[in-house]
């Protein structure tokens, strides 16, 4: 036997002991797909060698801890997983990005279209850690999309009573009641005074270490909590400490997917957390065939947007918003003064730091700036009358939807006049007697189109349906905001989204170019202007969609992406100076800068020949981070 073999089993054997020696192992069959580091190489820097030795060292880890719960264990690199092999086993662990089934690309108005790493009606029972829910979820519509990659190393609101915390394997949580995270401060309910959150709260460990206390360590992932619940085949199991709202789903199921939002490798896990571990493997076992009914196709969009609208309208948010202002001004006046003296010492600056010194004072907006930046339409309403908006968000929050794909609002005023809200199946009911009596077929038409998948011609096929499946329809916000039936059987009607996709294809018609929009919130552009020396200036222009940002600079606490352009030149063609930057704002006090509405870089060339312009950023808003893009612009 060779000796690097025996040291394997020698440490398996250590691991299992240091887990829980009296552990009877389950007889499942498990797949451990495998390929991350244990660190974020996508903002830290580190070669292919380094990339590679420490996913082996993850894979290696993973693979000691599930020999020690089960008792057949197969692992893959995910550059040599098909999907068939899911077939073969009872749950597959996905922690790496296997080769796509279908590559990204770009659809006939320039939108994104994320890989596919498996098909939609993938049945077998999946397991996906951190970013990797993600990676696989987006493309089939799982409702765990990337809220943030930001989730750190303590687990709260918990549901204590989930299978997943009482066996079969024994749990034995510690709970301690730490500090409430800012963020979650700042982002916890708040459609009314009652609802802000508490200066603390009961806390379980997950990991030993996080980004928090050790940067570039691997970050988790946690996924929007709006409409998780919405339908009947996901839950919510735990939230965690991250840089977003409270009730953020760190851990959670869709159908026979579950995500478990840590990203430590079982290295970084504590011994409590081990054993959570390999018991939401042993329950997302049960699933198989049970597939995502709703799917997240259409945005992230939920009701919860119009509670913030409203708290976002009155004079206590335009005075949190002065006080962070305030303490982005004083913070980014200590990064400029530093780069300052550290200039007149003659010491070279870093790239941020020359950013640093383009910052300049944000000037305090008065309430009625505040609301006319915020809200614009609305303030030709209500002006600085803060009952004014906080009555119509209130009183129509019931027929408020929100407009395709994105998160702005609209009143309903088909469901307003009706007096029934949209999310009450009574809807339906009474669009379907519209149409009986004939006292309104066009307003029938409408809703019953809007808020269902089907597409009856008759209101006596709109009655069968309605009756025959009233006891198991459900409404989903996350799924779409449309009713659906509680089944799995494709030929009931009621669930199919390719509806959609038909109807948008009939209609379809291109974009302006120039145009950005929630699908697409960073368009790019490439220009070249002769110089009178006869040198090229080639121009690269991002254009930012309202209420997004790209980071300029990123602090070390941050786990954002900042930008990064770089050229691929001919051998004919050099630089001359450096990339010339555009003036960033503040985001936070630790130092972090970003970009908004649009930016522009310059840079000067000399020669002649192809210039391929290497452009990488990630974009988000306040409530969501997309994941990085890379794009390349090219010009003679």
């Amino acid at each position: 036997m060779k000796i690097s073999t025996i040291l394997s089993i020698i440490l398996c054997l250590v691991l299992c002991q240091s887990v829980d020696a009296g552990i009877r192992k389950k007889n499942l069959k498990i797949l451990y797909v495998g390929g991350t580091p244990e660190f974020e190489y996508v903002v830290t820097s580190h070669d292919s060698t380094e990339i590679a030795e420490s996913a082996k060292k993850r894979m290696r880890s993973f693979e000691k801890l599930l020999k020690c719960y089960f008792k057949q264990v197969t692992v893959v690199h995910a550059s040599d997983y098909t999907v068939d092999m899911s077939d073969n086993y009872d749950v597959t662990i996905m922690d790496g990005v296997p080769r796509p089934i279908e590559p990204e690309r770009l659809d006939e108005n320039g939108y994104r279209v994320r890989a596919r790493y498996v098909p939609n009606d993938f049945s077998r029972p999946m397991l996906m850690i951190a970013q990797m829910t993600d990676e696989i979820g987006v493309a089939i519509g799982l409702k765990m999309d990337a809220y943030c990659h930001c989730l750190y190393g303590h687990a709260h609101h918990i549901r204590m009573e989930h299978s997943v915390f009482k066996g079969p394997f024994p749990v034995k949580m510690t709970i301690k009641t730490e500090e409430t995270p800012e963020a979650g401060k700042k982002m916890y309910y708040p459609f009314g005074e009652k609802g802000m959150a508490p200066d603390s709260l009961p806390m379980w460990q997950v990991q030993k270490r996080s980004y928090l206390t050790h940067p570039g360590m691997r970050i988790g992932l946690i996924t929007h909590p709006g409409g998780f619940e919405d339908s009947p085949e996901a839950e919510f199991i735990s939230g965690g400490v991250s840089g977003k709202g409270l009730h953020a789903v760190a851990i959670g199921r869709h159908g026979n997917f579950l995500h478990w939002g840590f990203a430590a490798s079982p290295d970084d896990m504590t011994e409590e957390a081990k054993n959570v571990f390999a018991n939401a493997i042993v329950y997302i076992s049960q699933f198989a065939g049970q597939t995502p009914i709703a799917r997240k196709y259409r945005g992230m969009a939920t009701r919860e947007f119009v509670g913030w609208n409203a708290f976002n309208s009155s004079d206590k948010a335009y005075r949190e918003s002065l006080k962070f202002q305030e303490s982005l001004n004083k913070s980014m006046e200590e990064l400029k003064q530093k780069a300052m003296e550290k200039r007149a010492r003659g010491e070279k600056l870093e790239r941020y730091e020359e950013i640093h010194l383009k910052w300049e004072y944000s000037k305090p907006l008065t309430y009625d700036e505040y609301l006319q930046k915020e809200f614009g339409d609305l303030y030709l309403l209500f002006g600085t009358d803060e009952k004014g908006y906080w009555d119509y968000f209130t009183n129509n929050y019931p027929y408020f939807i929100p407009k395709n794909g994105t998160s702005t609002f609209l009143i309903d005023e088909d469901v307003r006049s009706l007096g029934i809200p949209n999310n009450d199946i009574r809807l339906l009911d009474k669009a379907i007697s519209l149409w009986e009596t004939g006292e309104d077929i066009t307003k029938a038409r409408r809703l019953l189109t809007r808020y269902t998948l089907c597409r009856f011609g008759t209101p006596e096929d709109w009655r069968a349906w309605y009756e025959t499946n009233e006891k198991r329809l459900f409404f989903t916000e996350a799924g779409g905001w449309v009713f659906m039936v509680n089944t799995r059987d494709k030929n009931v009607p009621g669930n199919d989204y390719s509806v959609w996709e038909k109807e948008e294809q009939a209609k379809m018609e291109p974009t302006p170019l120039e145009e950005c929009d929630e699908k697409n919130p960073v368009k790019a552009f490439i220009s070249a202007d002769t110089l009178p020396n006869g040198n090229r200036l080639v121009t690269i222009r991002l254009k930012i969609c309202k209420g997004y940002h790209i980071y300029a600079h990123v602090a070390d606490m941050d786990p954002f992406l900042p930008v990064k352009v770089d050229f691929r030149l001919d051998s004919g063609i050099s630089r001359v100076g450096d990339l010339q930057s555009p003036a960033s704002e503040a985001y936070n006090s630790a130092g972090t800068l970003v970009y908004k509405n649009e930016v522009l870089f310059r840079q000067e060339f000399s020669g002649s020949g192809m210039i391929v312009c290497l452009l990488r950023y990630q974009c988000c808003n306040d409530q969501i981070c997309m994941p990085p893009s890379d794009i390349e612009l090219e010009i003679e």
